[in-house]
């Protein structure tokens, strides 16, 4: 799955989701933005730092493994890490974590070039402009390519390994444009059926 990890398993999407939620309430829009591949410098600083030490290095700031001592040990440098990943979240840029430096995200992210499942615009020509899925989606780059580039060759399918697979796209929709495929047959002339449940689907 790729970034699944992410959206499914990760206990700090609850600390960035809730910055979210909070910078969404009180109207903060900040026009700091961060470079994604200083995740991938990141990830490369770790594996570098455990090779010359002998160490989990990566572990020592770990904010999963920080809110999890946190909740066994109580309060300590765990819970000051994770209040600063919700105040980076709340005060610098929109998911500055998750989307930028977190080196956990950016190995999920290479396994996700190669990750069979997908989240497809099946029903892209049902799509009425609403722009809700791009409103919840924490990658909103991703979307465009399959939602909207029938006319330049792309498939429905979404394809870019930044895709964390979260569904909210799914949920939003009230036309049932995006569904959970396999990765296989991908063109952009993909023919489409209609299912038992009325839901439009993409045959392989």
């Amino acid at each position: 799955g790729g970034r699944a990890y992410c959206a499914w398993v990760c206990p700090v999407n609850i600390v960035t989701d809730a910055a979210q939620w909070l910078r969404d309430r009180l109207g903060i829009h900040t026009s700091s933005r961060l470079s994604n591949k200083s995740r991938f410098w990141l990830l490369g600083t770790t594996f570098v730092l455990a090779a010359v030490t002998g160490t989990l290095a990566w572990e020592l700031i770990n904010p999963v493994s920080m809110l999890h001592r946190g909740l066994v040990f109580g309060l300590g440098l765990g819970w000051a890490v994770v209040l600063g990943v919700f105040l980076l979240d709340l005060l610098v840029s929109k998911r500055a974590w998750c989307g930028h430096l977190c080196p956990v995200g950016a190995f999920y992210s290479l396994l996700g070039h190669v990750s069979p499942v997908r989240v497809a615009a099946s029903g892209r020509e049902h799509c009425n402009d609403c722009m809700d899925c791009f409103a919840v989606c924490p990658e909103m780059q991703v979307i465009r390519p399959a939602l909207k580039g029938a006319a330049q060759g792309c498939g429905p399918r979404i394809l870019d390994a930044q895709c964390t697979h979260c569904g909210r796209c799914i949920d939003v929709c009230s036309k049932d444009v995006f569904q959970f495929v396999l990765r296989f047959g991908n063109s952009a002339g993909t023919p489409a059926t209609q299912s038992q449940s009325g839901k439009t689907e993409v045959m392989s």
